[in-house]
């Protein structure tokens, strides 16, 4: 742009009156929706047969790309539960904060988008409306996400984000796709894990077992219950987040704790030791996520 600012530009297919319907979803939405967990969206244009969505750069591209493409470093572990619980927080904003509320209707990898600073943000709202409750609207999405609530009743609900929330929780878990059997491979596990211990068995081999194994067993659990069948039993992404959230503030305790028993030479050891591959996810909480406030 004039300004030097970077942008992505999002050319729509306009052939078709779904790509129409689609472009002005994204820009009403996102004309009214502000979060730090979803994609600014910076104009548009339509005009002479074209129609262009602006965003904000994301220098980091997708999820996607990250945990599928073997010639990218492999996300750590806490960077993955990192990106989880942002990804909740813009899904609770949709749910919770905005008026009306919004369902996504599309959530996967692919529409997962990474900054700099690999702070994760929900994109593509093509597909995004109220809560749909219609036997007669048109199923959309991708398959290997679909709620089979929806499936079977064409009812859209706020559950059905959690269920496609709770397959990425396992695409970050086992760095596989749903088109790769994802689903059947988590069944399987189910069975041994007995709905709790013993998920580190579809842990992605990229991560090369490090991870904290409890950890882990947690956030199994967690996606284990938000892909049951039975949308009424799935928790609200309120829940996700507030799960998500003191999974993480128990991490940085032991580690603060740890630090703090540590001999002081081994710490000025291990501040020597070579940066990661990715600058610093720095989490500052704020009141951009509902479940930060404090209950009135």
């Amino acid at each position: 742009m004039s300004t030097g600012e970077i942008v992505a530009v999002k050319v729509l297919a306009t052939d078709s009156k779904q790509g129409e319907k689609e472009f002005q979803t994204e820009v009403l939405l996102l004309g009214r929706l502000h979060h730090r967990n979803l994609v600014n969206l910076v104009g548009y244009c339509a005009e002479k047969g074209q129609h262009m969505l602006i965003y904000v750069y994301m220098e980091n591209g997708s999820l996607a790309s990250h945990l599928y493409n073997e010639h990218k470093v492999a996300l750590s572990w806490d960077l993955r539960i990192n990106i989880a619980l942002d990804v909740a927080r813009g899904l609770e904003y949709l749910h919770d904060g905005a008026i009306p509320s919004v369902v996504h209707r599309d959530i996967k990898s692919s529409n997962i988008l990474l900054d700099r600073t690999m702070r994760a943000r929900v994109a593509d709202f093509g597909l995004s409306r109220e809560e749909i409750v219609s036997r007669h609207a048109p199923i959309r999405g991708t398959f290997g996400y679909l709620d089979p609530e929806y499936v079977s009743s064409r009812s859209y609900t706020k559950k059905s984000d959690v269920y496609s929330f709770g397959v990425l929780l396992f695409e970050l878990i086992a760095g596989r796709t749903p088109q790769q059997g994802l689903l059947d491979y988590v069944e399987l596990a189910a069975i041994n894990a007995e709905g709790r211990d013993g998920w580190e068995e579809i842990a992605d081999s990229r991560l090369e077992g490090s991870f904290d194994l409890e950890e882990l067993n947690e956030v199994a659990t967690l996606a284990y219950k938000s892909i049951n069948r039975l949308s009424r039993r799935r928790p609200s992404m309120r829940d996700l987040v507030q799960a998500l959230s003191n999974t993480i503030k128990e991490r940085n305790y032991r580690t603060r704790r740890k630090r703090h028993l540590l001999p002081v030479t081994v710490v000025e050891e291990s501040a020597k030791q070579d940066p990661p591959p990715y600058p610093e996810h720095s989490r500052e909480e704020s009141i951009d996520s509902l479940s930060d406030l404090a209950d009135v």
